[in-house]
């Protein structure tokens, strides 16, 4: 693999093209999203996605990012965090999934979030402007994932928390056959729910193809946070990595937002 080129779960694909095809899985998925997880995770995405709100200490007035937010689990939990003196901001890629989340967390009464279609390599949003970062199994799908953690550090505040909620490296060599065969029933449900089995044959390839415990943890360290550790959860399955954006960063200029509803300066 080079420069011009990466993978797409085990393909190999023009580094160009990646986005698309990763947009066009979650175009797919869309609609049964939150069904599916429930079912691939057998509801235990839920408890993960609290235990992440925990760590990036969101309090009551805090401006929050919310990064590849898609359907809005993340998001809801933390506007109950941030109150009604604070802001969550959804962002995400893909629109029909911002499409099924904003219609969710509008359904939930959460009217004052705010939704912006945008790339977590280029955020288009304020340099240090936010009080915490949280991203959910989402980092797998980024083409360059150490811009998208440069990028998310550059948006949040000194001192403030980025947590990445992903899919991992199983640690116990006895754990690991049994996972291996869960894994493995995921595309045939798939097919029987969605009508489709690719999407969630994608999704186990993208996970073996994702960077290791360790090997993220440095990542962030590379793309400038401080305080890096991560929790292993379900065996290392999955994990929860998190980091600091440094005391003193530099104030570097970003885009425009491109928004649904452009969230206020």
């Amino acid at each position: 693999m080079n420069d011009d080129t990466t993978h797409f779960g085990y393909r190999e694909v023009k580094t160009s093209e990646k986005a698309g095809l990763v947009g066009q899985v979650f175009r797919q998925v869309a609609g049964q999203y939150d069904l599916m997880n429930d079912l691939m995770s057998l509801g235990t995405h839920r408890v993960m996605k609290h235990m992440a709100v925990e760590l990036a200490r969101a309090q009551s007035g805090h401006r929050v990012l919310d990064v590849a937010g898609g359907t809005g689990d993340l998001t809801a939990i933390l506007k109950k965090r941030v109150g009604s003196e604070g802001q969550v901001v959804l962002l995400d890629i893909n629109e029909a999934m911002v499409s099924v989340g904003r219609d969710r967390l509008l359904d939930q009464g959460l009217s004052d979030t705010a939704f912006v279609i945008g790339d977590a390599e280029s955020l288009p949003l304020r340099a240090q402007s936010f009080d915490a970062a949280t991203m959910a199994f989402g980092l797998r799908n980024v083409t360059n994932k150490l811009a998208a953690l440069t990028s998310i550090r550059t948006v949040l505040k000194p001192g403030a928390r980025l947590v990445v909620l992903e899919f991992s490296k199983v640690t116990s060599a006895q754990l690991e056959p049994a996972y291996r065969f869960f894994q493995s029933l995921w595309p045939k449900v798939g097919r029987l729910v969605t009508g489709d089995g690719a999407p969630y044959q994608y999704l186990v390839e993208s996970i073996e193809m994702h960077p290791d415990q360790e090997t993220l943890a440095a990542m962030m360290r590379e793309a400038g946070f401080v305080n890096v550790g991560f929790n292993n959860l379900m065996g290392g399955s999955a994990a929860i990595h998190y980091g600091e954006a440094p005391l003193s960063t530099s104030t570097e200029p970003s885009p425009p937002c491109s928004t649904l509803d452009t969230p206020p300066r």
